[in-house]
């Protein structure tokens, strides 16, 4: 790739990365792949997904009760409940649904930014 050419893919990615954020910081999604867990978006917009909001509140009271990720992790399982993917529960998976639950990962755009 030529120095011209570079630069100028550069500007574009910079360009549609300050879009992103802008429609983000509106409410709307242009991310990279699918929403968080208890969000879709439909026609480019965030909204909550009510059995993901169920799950994430119950995954908030087991957590509050005192039960590890891994139990919690294990709980949904044994009851047949899978993540976004299809997926079976693992405790990385329940810690960033309380992440994000609590605000300690907000999502924007569809990349997670830790906040100091």
């Amino acid at each position: 790739m030529s120095a011209e050419n570079l630069e100028n893919h550069n500007q574009i990615w910079i360009r549609l990365n300050q879009a992103r954020q802008e429609k983000a910081a509106n409410g709307g999604y242009a991310g990279f792949g699918s929403p968080a867990f208890g969000q879709c978006s439909i026609n480019g917009e965030l909204v909550d997904e009510p059995q993901e909001q169920e799950l994430i509140e119950l995954i908030r009271r087991h957590h509050k009760s005192g039960k590890s990720l891994q139990q919690i992790a294990d709980w949904l399982n044994q009851q047949g409940y899978q993540t976004k993917r299809g997926q079976q529960w693992k405790r990385i998976s329940i810690k960033r649904v309380l992440d994000r639950l609590y605000d300690k990962t907000p999502r924007i755009s569809g990349m997670t930014k830790k906040e100091s």
